[in-house]
């Protein structure tokens, strides 16, 4: 059965609740980025600067004001590799919901210490040969019944991508008052939670706008999945730099609000990727990982044709530790 599409009235009633909690970030707009690219304008929106240091407190407040007193009170779990560890600690921290994260043993350290900053309870999982989400899911179910925890998913959750979309909302909520629009969008994916949310405000509120998910090469579930029309599991293959989107298979609902959406999917290098972070850093003077590099790596690495458009990159991220940072511009 197909997993839930939220409605416009859903998103809205989410992002009512999450923007007295979050940050408005802001749309930075580069002539410097149109000129290289051929673009008509290039705007940014850096969601790296959001509460926690990425989009996913948005999903997760929403998600956690979801739950019943006496699931807030016994408190949460999930499972993440890093960015919605740190999300869903902070919004546990703010609402007084205590959280327990599994994290693979492999998720670099800045993101599992900036759980622990927040109060969370982290857990480390060896995955061996086996996908490290699978390892850590299966003891994240584990805890929940042991404990009486309430189970949550990163992103394989109607809740989840509505409380993602907010940052859909507040880009075409500033694009107009620029009196701007945008022919295409272009968002990192792993699981899909933001791009099905994100992609869900601009189908119903900008439906001319060309909806692109970006994965690094190898982690593709989500394009292959688009493309054939059914969800597909892609094998466990080499590595990439961008820990986050790792997600060898989309979710559910992240795939139902896709397809609805009329999502499209693309795949960057993990080379490009760290141009994108050397970029960003040089001309938007922002620090991104990765992992919220992607979007950025398709428009600069001509992976889509922006000659002539205007076109929207969701800079989705910013957890990464100053050598780890300094690693990957040095090798750009």
């Amino acid at each position: 059965m197909m997993a839930t599409v939220p409605t416009l009235d859903h998103l809205r009633r989410a992002y009512a609740v999450t923007s007295q909690a979050t940050q408005v970030t802001p749309l930075l707009e580069s002539r410097a980025l149109a000129r290289e690219t051929g673009a008509a304008r290039v705007f940014v929106k850096p969601e790296s600067l959001q509460w926690a240091g990425s989009f996913k407190v948005r999903g997760a407040y929403w998600r956690l004001k979801q739950l019943s007193p006496q699931e807030a009170a016994r408190g949460v779990v999930a499972y993440s590799s890093g960015n919605f560890a740190q999300g869903l600690a902070a919004a546990g921290e703010a609402l007084g919901i205590p959280v327990t994260i599994v994290m693979p043993v492999d998720a670099p350290t800045a993101k599992k210490r900036g759980a622990e900053s927040f109060g969370a309870t982290v857990i480390s999982t060896e995955h061996g040969t086996r996908a490290r989400e699978e390892v850590a899911a299966e003891r994240a179910r584990a805890i929940s019944v042991e404990q009486g925890l309430t189970l949550l998913h990163p992103f394989d959750d109607p809740e989840i991508v509505a409380g993602q979309a907010g940052a859909g909302l507040e880009a075409i909520r500033q694009l107009d008052d620029k009196g701007a629009s945008v022919d295409m969008m272009l968002c990192c994916v792993g699981g899909g939670g933001l791009i099905g949310g994100v992609a869900l405000a601009f189908h119903y509120l900008s439906p001319r706008t060309e909806l692109i998910g970006v994965e690094p090469e190898g982690f593709d579930g989500m394009g292959s999945s688009l493309a054939h029309g059914a969800i597909e599991t892609t094998p466990i293959g080499p590595s990439t730099i961008c820990d986050g989107l790792m997600a060898r298979r989309p979710g559910d609902a992240p795939f139902a609000a896709v397809s609805a959406a009329g999502v499209r999917g693309v795949s960057v290098s993990d080379a490009a990727v760290r141009r994108a972070m050397k970029t960003a850093f040089e001309r938007l003077k922002l620090v991104l990982e990765p992992s919220g590099a992607a979007a950025l790596a398709a428009l600069l690495d001509g992976v889509v044709d922006a000659k002539g458009k205007s076109v929207l990159v969701m800079a989705t991220g910013g957890n990464v530790s100053l050598e780890d940072f300094a690693r990957h511009v040095g090798n750009a």
